[in-house]
């Protein structure tokens, strides 16, 4: 399983189970404070209700007093009212006064007159003094056919001389109560909603994060040096720090290959000075010493033009700074650098024929300069004496074109590593590998890309910007 749809299960499972115990706790919750509340009115309204019934029960006359009459004329008031959207049509309490022995004296709905209420919960425990309240089904296993009893006493003179319960169905308020439940359970579903919003979104963030850090990371293992991401907070710090790493890696192996590398290229100019040098130490006749000498001179020379080749790379390879582009015409660089040129043209027999229009590059002029004197100093070391070498100019394109024999099919793709090099025409001298390395590493700064073919007859370099 992929690292966001991991993290986006993980963060709505934590939030699914979040929102359903908190719905789950109100919504059980809602009809228990609703009952509460409603409980809370009732008695306010029985101990009410209870002062004004207390002259009548007194009087023996509560079927038929003020009282009654009162409580009858309320049950049969018109109403039509809005509370908070919702209808109520119909008063909904139902009152009923039993006397101290707890026979019912007086029912609002005339359905218990003369019963004994004694045992009922609410009439029972007001008698002896306690709080008395009850709730009864009238289907059993169905709760919202409850209603609900509050009792309180009626008093004379100081002493309790009965109950007055005030009745009110649950039903009534059920409207109330799933109307609350509806806002919750849509509220609740809102949240979640929200929330696997919110989830998405950091999920997203992090897997971008994580997928820049990635590519990051492939790139600098392909050997790029790409930079570093710019991602807030600590993946950003992370990246920060892997960019640390990689820099003190590559450092200490930047110097232990160039080290293996210029062992292993300096020992055969070394161990040549070093024969002549032995020779030379012996009686020898004039031309031999002459000849060992050359070789001395030569191989200095060669080992000065690598030394200056390696300063040469190291210089590009560690170059931090950006490329300083100008727009610069191919027939202005082209020619400035083929006077800089011409005594080693002479000197090769070689000719140099230049095909470039009107078009140009945006370049660094000292690089790009670098760039086509190594291309040059190759083309020459391959070509044949007396052959044509071609260079082909366009818009953000030059190609040096030579006639010499190529290299194997085999080697192409390694062309431009350092200290890569094949064996000249003369099947005795070898190049350092260093020339070809310093053009790729200079098109690398500059985006660009070095492409070479054998073209039977002759390589082929081309430098696209």
């Amino acid at each position: 399983m992929r690292l966001g749809i991991r993290l986006l299960f993980g963060f709505f499972l934590v939030t699914g189970l979040a929102a359903f115990f908190v719905l789950r706790v109100f919504m059980t919750e809602v009809k228990p404070s609703v009952r509460e509340v409603m409980e809370d009115m009732m008695v306010d309204t029985a101990n009410i209700l209870a002062e004004l019934a207390s002259d009548d029960l007194a009087g023996g006359n509560m079927a038929v007093g003020r009282f009654a009459q009162q409580v009858r004329g309320y049950a049969r008031r018109p109403i039509d009212v809005k509370i908070w959207g919702l209808d109520k049509q119909s008063l909904d309490f139902r009152v009923y006064v039993t006397d101290i022995k707890g026979t019912v004296m007086f029912d609002s709905e005339n359905v218990a007159t003369g019963q004994d209420y004694s045992r009922w919960r609410d009439v029972a425990r007001t008698l002896r003094g306690e709080y008395g309240a009850r709730a009864t089904r009238e289907v059993q296993q169905d709760d919202r056919s409850s209603v609900m009893y509050v009792a309180a006493p009626v008093l004379h003179d100081g002493r309790t001389i009965g109950v007055l319960t005030v009745a009110k169905p649950m039903s009534t308020i059920q409207a109330f109560i799933d109307r609350a439940e509806r806002k919750i359970l849509l509220s609740g579903l809102l949240l979640l909603a929200l929330s696997l919003a919110i989830g998405v979104a950091v999920t997203l963030w992090v897997v971008w994060s994580i997928r820049k850090l990635r590519h990051y990371a492939n790139a600098v293992g392909q050997g790029g040096k790409p930079a570093v991401p710019q991602i807030p907070g600590e993946l950003g710090e992370l990246a920060m720090a892997v960019d640390a790493m990689r820099l003190k890696l590559e450092g200490h192996e930047y110097i232990e290959g160039y080290v293996r590398a210029l062992t292993h290229e300096l020992k055969s100019p070394l161990a040549a000075i070093r024969g002549a040098g032995e020779l030379l130490q012996d009686e020898l006749p004039e031309n031999a010493r002459r000849e060992f000498s050359g070789q001395v001179l030569a191989q200095t020379s060669r080992l000065q033009a690598l030394v200056d080749r390696m300063l040469e790379l190291t210089k590009l390879e560690q170059r931090h700074a950006q490329v300083r582009r100008e727009p610069l015409l191919w027939t202005d660089v082209i020619k400035s650098f083929g006077m800089a040129t011409q005594s080693g043209r002479a000197q090769h027999a070689i000719e140099i024929i230049v095909d470039a229009g009107p078009a140009g590059v945006h370049a660094e002029p000292g690089l790009l300069g670098l760039a086509l004197n190594n291309l040059l100093e190759n083309a020459r070391s391959f070509a044949p004496a007396g052959s044509v070498i071609t260079i082909e100019a366009g818009d953000g394109l030059v190609a040096v074109q030579d006639r010499g024999p190529g290299v194997a099919d085999y080697a192409l793709p390694r062309l431009g590593e350092r200290f890569f090099s094949t064996v000249r025409p003369d099947g005795q001298t070898k190049g350092s590998g260093l020339g070809l390395a310093i053009v790729r590493q200079i098109m690398l700064l500059h985006g660009g890309r070095m492409v070479v073919r054998n073209t039977h007859p002759g390589l082929r370099v081309e430098l696209h910007f």
